[in-house]
């Protein structure tokens, strides 16, 4: 089968949206299907980096793009994988051709988007944006969620054709390599890491705001990068890592930190995971559905105080076994064949 997804996130971003669909390629890929993925022209005189965060690119006016893309490929499934300019472009070319598309869920924008407005003003802020996204979903077969919750929440702001599409990560890239890593060589243990983007929304002040005898270090860029680094000079910020590199990192640490609040599934907490870390994070959207279940608690403590959680991980048995079996059980094989299903191509195909 052809499979055409359209993303605004592509590369040369680092996030979990690009990471996810690379690999959905790959696997996909693997099992004898053609995938093509449309991300922003950034050649194009209408491909803007946004001001604020310049490492994210957006395309307006994509149409001769996107008309030159589904005219010489002649997709058997259209993917609309983000809600951004490139996106939104796809779905009208599909109401206007008729063609059914399904789409997914990755990013909360409504808590994003009202985080950074007056305390009077978030709740209404929200739902507006949430009632802008229920409208942009609404005419796909399929708006494919990462999680039960994000599932729950959805269905109650009345979105339809809800589906489940879980997630994945690489065990044989990530992996328990050794505390071995030269980077951190002369840090004080116990290690505390945080790997993702820094931006407000990611929370990474709450990170950098913890009481550890060890240290902290940061991995991954951002717009808040250099203002983290000036409030924070305890902090190790070591930039973006290429993902060999990380994946050794993720290893030589002694406890993964997640604060965030907002993120849907969270990729790095797997990636954790699979390096064998213990991980502290908030009992939210993500970290909940991922490591809230029995299985998890020898290895993760989830706490509404980051500082309680941090400490009562810290007592865990530091043993890579169980959070590295817990790892093996999402295969990125496995999330693909829901993505295939989701898309309804077996049962076109019947009829």
């Amino acid at each position: 089968m052809k499979i055409l997804i359209v993303t605004d996130a592509w590369i040369p971003q680092t996030n979990g949206v690009v990471r996810t669909l690379q690999a959905i390629e790959s696997s996909l890929t693997a099992a004898g299907h053609r995938v093509r993925i449309v991300g922003p022209n950034r050649r194009s005189p209408t491909c803007w980096p946004l001001p604020f965060y310049p490492e994210i690119a957006l395309e307006f006016f994509p149409f001769r793009h996107l008309n030159h893309a589904f005219e010489t490929f002649a997709p058997d499934a259209i993917h609309i994988a983000t809600e951004g300019p490139l996106g939104a472009a796809a779905r009208l070319w599909c109401l206007r051709h008729k063609a059914p598309f399904s789409t997914a869920y990755h990013t909360r924008f409504p808590e994003y988007f009202s985080a950074s407005w007056p305390w009077p003003l978030r709740e209404p802020v929200c739902h507006m944006t949430y009632e802008s996204l229920r409208r942009f979903h609404a005419p796909s077969r399929a708006v494919m969620v990462p999680t039960d919750t994000i599932y729950e929440a959805l269905a109650a702001h009345g979105f339809k054709n809800l589906v489940r599409w879980s997630r994945g990560v690489d065990t044989i890239l990530f992996k328990p390599y050794g505390k071995d890593f030269a980077p951190f060589a002369d840090l004080p243990r116990p290690l505390l890491l945080y790997v993702g983007r820094l931006s407000i929304e990611k929370n990474v002040r709450a990170f950098c705001a913890l009481r550890t005898a060890g240290t902290k270090i940061v991995i991954g860029s951002g717009p808040d990068m250099k203002k983290l680094q000036t409030r924070t000079p305890d902090v190790v910020f070591m930039g973006h890592m290429e993902r060999e590199t990380l994946a050794r990192a993720y290893a030589a640490a002694d406890l993964f930190v997640f604060p965030s609040k907002t993120d849907t599934f969270g990729l790095v907490l797997l990636e954790a995971c699979a390096a064998g870390l213990r991980v502290a994070a908030y009992p939210v959207p993500g970290p909940k559905d991922v490591l809230g279940g029995a299985e998890a608690a020898a290895f993760a403590v989830l706490d509404n105080d980051l500082q309680t959680a941090v400490d009562k991980a810290l007592t865990l048995p530091d043993t890579i076994l169980l959070p590295r079996a817990f790892a093996e059980k999402h295969s990125w094989d496995v999330s693909a064949g829901e993505f295939y299903q989701n898309l309804g191509l077996e049962s076109a195909k019947k009829a």
